[in-house]
């Protein structure tokens, strides 16, 4: 048995982790500048993000314009389209923003180098969010700075209730980006077509571009079980009858809460089990 300088054992000495909210603060911080890099550093992965919103807003905008003689409702409300397809790619974008956070780390087979250092689940959990956030940020920008220079349209007309909307549908894709993290972690990197796939299973209930009341009965009461359902369903309502449907915000807060807490709690014991079984240190590509 080896001994330090004052006597001490070496196999007594151990780094305890700092502690409080300013070492916490200091872990988040950096992971997520080793993700910020990564963006920083390629300039296709700040394109893709932008890329995709933009190029499905400009398609829709064009279908909007076709159809606005047609319809009453697009005369009356000629965003609808172009509010839908933002406030769903920011959905699709925080969704994207977590998960595929998380496997970045298994292709750089970092996971192992993370959780034996002094970084807890909340933390790690709280800079794929921030993550989420910067993504989506970076994503949208670019679409809403498209719309607004070739359709003279701003999604920012919506006003305050946009920061409810968008909040609502940022949280339930942090569910889900926890959710399909799990699963990843369960059945490995085979399993990571679940982060672009995922999502559109929620789309046909979500009243993305129609009201849920189309859908048949059986579909309507899963739609009402669901965040987003709620948050489209609060959009139309502001841009076609001019109130702010604060029932259905509740709702899908209430929603919101209950999905992040069973994300949460599916990722935890993904990484509880991956932890006994050994995973950790053997995922990768």
């Amino acid at each position: 048995m080896s001994a330090t300088a004052d006597g001490t054992s070496a196999e007594r000495v151990r780094l305890k982790p700092q502690r409080g909210l300013r070492a916490s603060a200091r872990r988040v911080g950096a992971l997520v500048r080793r993700h910020a890099y990564l963006l920083a550093k390629s300039w296709p992965r700040i394109v893709s993000l932008a890329y995709y919103p933009t190029v499905t807003l400009i398609l829709w905008a064009f279908l909007t314009i076709h159809l606005a003689p047609q319809s009453s409702v697009l005369r009356d409300a000629p965003g609808i389209f172009l509010g839908a397809v933002l406030l769903w790619d920011t959905l699709f974008r925080g969704q994207l923003g977590v998960s595929l956070t998380f496997i970045e780390e298994l292709y750089a087979r970092n996971l192992g180098n993370l959780f034996v250092a002094p970084l807890s689940l909340g933390e790690f959990i709280t800079a794929q969010i921030t993550m989420s956030v910067l993504r989506t940020a970076i994503g949208m920008g670019g679409a809403c700075l498209a719309a607004w220079l070739m359709f003279h349209y701003s999604i920012f007309e919506l006003g305050l209730p946009l920061v409810a909307f968008a909040a609502g549908l940022l949280v339930f894709g942090w569910a889900i980006g926890l959710a399909v993290s799990a699963l990843v972690l369960e059945w490995g990197l085979g399993a990571e077509e679940l982060a672009w796939a995922a999502i559109f299973l929620v789309m046909p209930v979500s009243g993305v571009y129609y009201p849920v009341s189309v859908l048949p009965g059986w579909l309507q009461a899963i739609a009402a079980a669901i965040p987003s359902s709620h948050v489209f369903e609060g959009m139309r309502a502001v841009l076609l009858e001019g109130r702010v449907p604060w029932e259905a915000l509740a709702a899908a807060f209430a929603l919101d809460a209950v999905y992040l807490a069973g994300g949460v709690a599916l990722f935890a014991v993904s990484v509880r089990r991956a932890r006994a079984d050994g995973r950790l240190l053997q995922m990768g590509e």
